[in-house]
Formats: C-alpha cells, structure tokens, sequence
C-alpha cells in the first residue's frame, strides 16, 4: 500500500499548481482541513477550481483563500450561508465562478472522477435551470442528465 502521509504542511500541498482542481472535505468550516487551506495562501498557486459542500464562511479556512483571490471558480452544493460574505462578494463582483451542483451529484462526480469514469446520468436536476447547457437524455419515459467527473469538467472550461 502507498503510504500517503505527509511529513509537513508544505509537502502536502507541493503537487498543488496554477490551475489545479483541488476537494476540500467538511461541512462548512466543521471538518475542513482549515490550516491546508489558510498554507495554500502563501504556497502561492493561482486559478484554482475547488470542489466544496459549501462556499466557505467567515474569514478564514476556504474564504481566506478566494479573498486572497487564488480560487477562479468554485463547484459546491451550498454556495450561500449567513457566513459566507467574501464568497457572496467577490461572485456579485464576477470575481469568482460558480457551478451549483446537487450535494449527490456532488459526490458521484467526485467518484466518477476517482474511478476514472467520464460521466453519468442521473435524473437530478433534469428540467430545472441546473440542466442548461447539458446533455439530456430519455431512459424509460424519464428524462436523465449528463454529469462529467468533476476533472473533465474543469479541462474542458479552460
């Protein structure tokens, strides 16, 4: 087995580059690997495109990285909560981008991604404003979305 620790902050984050999609765990700021978050500031990559359950809160962790302006677009579930003022502000700026995604869809997303699947169909979303700009398809007199894993989502934006 690969042993996946690392011995420092820095290490963690060396594979991390300009560009790079980046998962950050937790539940709001409950869980969130706060310090990584708040090393990545002065680790210095740019552009980055996170996947998160929410759009960060108060002024530290996740918030303290897009107000440091080094996140360009955030995909997440919940990307609004009575904390998430820098979020809410650099969005209404153009500052930031935004995709929304079902917390589910979330999460097969990033399985797809891991499993080295490109994409799957699920009836979530289908009809609603979600579904602009995706494919759509018919199984069974229901209509299903296309999803992409989340990394062929981001190469395909830039």
């Amino acid at each position: 087995m690969i042993d996946k620790r690392s011995s420092s902050v820095e290490d963690a984050l060396s594979g991390i580059r300009d560009g790079s999609v980046i998962l950050v765990g937790g539940f709001g700021n409950a869980g969130s690997p706060i310090p990584l978050l708040e090393a990545l500031i002065h680790q210095g990559a740019t552009d980055l495109t996170v996947v998160s359950n929410n759009a960060g809160e108060g002024d530290f962790g996740l918030a303290a990285l897009m107000k440091a302006g080094r996140i360009s677009k955030i995909i997440c579930s919940y990307p609004r909560s009575s904390g998430s003022v820098i979020f809410e502000e650099l969005y209404s700026q153009g500052k930031i981008d935004l995709e929304v995604v079902p917390q589910g869809t979330l999460s097969e997303r990033m399985r797809a991604a891991g499993a080295g699947i490109g994409g799957f169909y699920t009836p979530t979303s289908a009809g609603t404003l979600l579904a602009e700009g995706k494919e759509t398809r018919e199984f069974g007199g229901r209509a299903y979305l296309l999803e992409e894993a989340v990394s062929y989502t981001h190469l395909r934006a830039h």
